[in-house]
């Protein structure tokens, strides 16, 4: 008899895998059918290998269980997991950016677990808005005459061009026609709200006079693309947003400025302008993310005239980009935070750290790793923002026989996944995206890692 029907007939059933004690184990915990299925699965591979020649030894029945074991862990693992972010870039967009403060987590939960006041005004008993207590917090914040929150930053100011420029011209500099990242483009945004983009000046000088000579009976609106994740530098000029709402306003037009990153609080040197400097300057709209510098969870922000976002409301593409319950509970308390006690927000926090405290962190790093060495870091905010502003930071510093890449590689496999940057040939570290509590966690992780 061929060798390969002794090895078919040898091969073990499904019923007579699961009756053992590794079997039932694994039923308790997976589930009876995913094990079954999984068996199943592995077996049929066993007999094409078989019929194809390159199998001549059959695993024992406590071999199959426990490859059964590791294929049903894998596939019960989330494929959004928790991440230690040690890149030292804060708004990591690939990471998730902003983390979310325990106040903030605390409202998700409570909304979340449960039913809640979405769309119900507790006080009349009737049918109300899902943002009115956040429009309450974005006016109280910012000066705005009136606000609106949907689910992104993109989604913002495709939804105020689209309500507003009803078809007709929308004015940018070229210096402005960005992308912001993943194919976002503000060209493609204007034509997809439906308007027609009209380019003026040149990529690094544009001036008032650019803009008047472009307009036109078909001009509605005057756009302010602020560059949230690159500088032009050198030979340049721009128009600021208080000219141009002096242009628009001689014309009947309108003035909406996007400043992506969401500056809330004024920052001592930085190129930001807060929301409010930007109201305060004559935008008639305003717009922003909520998970860049405000420190939220994935949001986009409209702020300013009334009888301009009245327009908004009304619009059909507002329902298709609305927030969820649990965005709105997050972004809600992040507000509240903003307004009472803006250190607790976990992104304020970060970007005032000392390098004292981050070398102190990486020190305490090094200890509990025993390998390794201290080493002065350039670390940033990230996520489209703050691009000139380098932070000082530390970071620990490994260099292993196995290389940079291959340790990299078994972090991210750890549970919680950690995340370093590799730089000449060394994994580092970084410690301005690391939390105090993490590092015991880090440290495991890199054990684990090492093997």
């Amino acid at each position: 008899m061929p060798m390969s029907k002794n090895l078919l007939r040898d091969l073990p059933q499904v019923q007579k895998l699961l009756e053992s004690s590794e079997a039932d184990a694994l039923c308790t915990e997976y589930g009876r059918t995913c094990l079954i299925n999984v068996l199943r699965d592995d077996l049929a591979a066993l007999r094409t290998q078989i019929t194809a020649g390159s199998l001549t030894e059959i695993p024992d029945r406590q071999s199959l269980l426990a490859r059964a074991g590791a294929k049903l862990s894998l596939r019960s693992r989330l494929g959004l997991r928790r991440a230690i972010n040690a890149t030292g870039i804060v708004l990591h967009t690939n990471l998730g950016r902003a983390p979310l403060a325990a106040e903030a987590i605390a409202a998700v939960e409570d909304v979340a677990r449960g039913y809640c006041n979405l769309e119900f005004d507790l006080s009349t008993g009737k049918r109300g808005s899902r943002t009115h207590s956040l429009e309450n917090l974005l006016r109280e914040l910012t000066g705005a005459e009136a606000a609106l929150a949907v689910n992104n930053g993109a989604a913002a100011i495709l939804l105020a061009l689209s309500a507003l420029s009803d078809g007709g011209e929308v004015i940018v500099s070229r210096g402005e026609l960005v992308e912001i990242g993943g194919g976002f483009r503000v060209p493609d945004v204007i034509r997809q709200g439906g308007a027609k983009l009209v380019e003026v000046g040149a990529t690094n000088k544009t001036r008032l006079a650019d803009y008047r000579a472009a307009i036109t009976p078909e001009t509605r609106v005057l756009l302010k693309v602020h560059q949230s994740n690159f500088r032009t530098i050198g030979f340049t000029a721009e128009t600021p947003i208080g000219e141009l709402a002096q242009l628009a306003r001689s014309k009947n037009l309108l003035v909406v400025a996007d400043l992506g990153s969401g500056l809330l609080h004024e920052t001592p040197g930085s190129p930001e302008p807060t929301l409010s400097q930007a109201l305060a300057a004559g935008a008639d709209l305003v717009t922003c993310s909520g998970d860049k510098l405000l420190g939220g969870p994935q949001a986009g922000l409209i702020l300013g005239k009334e009888s301009a976002l009245d327009r908004i409301r009304t619009h059909p593409l507002l329902r298709a980009v609305r927030l969820d319950k649990m965005s709105l509970a997050a972004l809600e308390a992040t507000l509240l935070l903003h307004r009472d006690t803006p250190e607790r927000v976990p992104v304020y926090a970060m970007l005032r750290q000392s390098s004292g405290t981050l070398q102190r962190r990486a020190e305490s790093l090094l200890t509990l790793l025993g390998i390794g060495a201290l080493e002065r870091t350039e670390a940033f905010a990230g996520g489209g923002s703050l691009p000139e502003e380098r932070i000082e930071s530390w970071a620990v510093a490994l260099k292993l026989p196995g290389g940079a890449d291959h340790l990299a590689a078994a972090l991210r496999a750890q549970t919680p996944a950690v995340i370093g940057r590799i730089s000449e040939g060394r994994l580092l570290l970084d410690m301005l995206a690391v939390t105090d509590a993490e590092l015991p966690v880090l440290a495991e992780a890199l054990k684990a890692a090492l093997g």
